[in-house]
């Protein structure tokens, strides 16, 4: 799906099925430098149970054009009015990463355009280091392989793919590197700059799911667990998943959405 945004022009996915805004309503947010294609083993799968999903491409990202935005802030607005654009009156949202920044963002400014809330791999705050930061700015291949390592776990690392002959590092990596020059600077510097996490969590009313992995490096279990207190709602651990459990364990991430939904 196309759709025009602000003067922009905005890819969507809905999951191989025709999109209906009046039914239930699945949203998902991508992380930092990320875009459709990391929940297509999401997308696709709750598309063809029911679901009325969309995956919007951010500006910057994937196949939407335009320059990436720079605070979770203003993400968080973007996807508000994303949602208006398309005449969504109420959604499920499932963040990812920084996506669940967005969603903390969201939930807590628009509350009645949110039913539900799964937080998947991330927290109130996700700092991240000045290197990191700089190697975006600088040598941004250098940096994206620099996070396929830090954001894989055990089964990232030997490749263990669900779907034969396919590698999670490669695949990620291709992934980030289809983006425009310099948006993963951008969502870098979005995350480390955001504040208001601790705040908007405590606001957000609707049912959460938070789910926390065991082997996850950028957003540790303890910052999880964290989260989760501070929301209340289900909690789901993947103990063998590092960050890039979307991609990583996509069932058991789907068998906690399914539970949730």
């Amino acid at each position: 799906m196309r759709l025009t945004l602000n003067n922009t022009e905005i890819f969507a996915s809905t999951g191989g099925r025709d999109f209906n805004p009046s039914g239930p309503v699945v949203l998902f947010v991508h992380g930092s430098g990320q875009s459709h294609l990391g929940f297509m083993l999401q997308h696709r799968f709750f598309a063809n149970r029911g679901f009325q999903c969309i995956t919007p491409d951010m500006p910057g990202h994937g196949l939407s054009k335009g320059e990436a935005l720079t605070t979770i802030e203003s993400m968080a607005n973007w996807y508000a009015q994303f949602m208006q654009a398309l005449g969504i009156t109420k959604a499920t949202l499932v963040g990812h990463s920084m996506g669940g920044l967005i969603e903390l963002e969201l939930a807590s400014r628009y509350p009645d355009l949110v039913a539900k809330a799964a937080f998947i791999s991330t927290a109130r705050a996700i700092p991240v280091n000045d290197a990191l930061i700089d190697l975006a700015a600088t040598k941004e291949g250098a940096a994206i392989g620099a996070m396929m390592d830090w954001g894989h776990g055990a089964a990232g690392h030997i490749h263990d793919h669900t779907m034969p002959g396919t590698s999670h590092m490669l695949y990620g990596s291709r992934l980030m590197a289809g983006n425009a020059p310099g948006t993963l600077h951008k969502d870098l510097v979005a995350c480390n700059a955001y504040a208001n996490g601790p705040t908007a969590a405590q606001s957000v009313a609707c049912p959460t799911l938070t789910v926390v992995c065991g082997q996850d490096r950028m957003t540790p279990r303890k910052t999880g667990l964290a989260l989760q207190a501070a929301l209340g709602g289900e909690l789901v651990e993947i103990a063998q998943s590092g960050h890039m459990s979307i991609t990583e364990h996509p069932f058991d991430v789907n068998k906690a959405l399914r539970a949730f939904f």
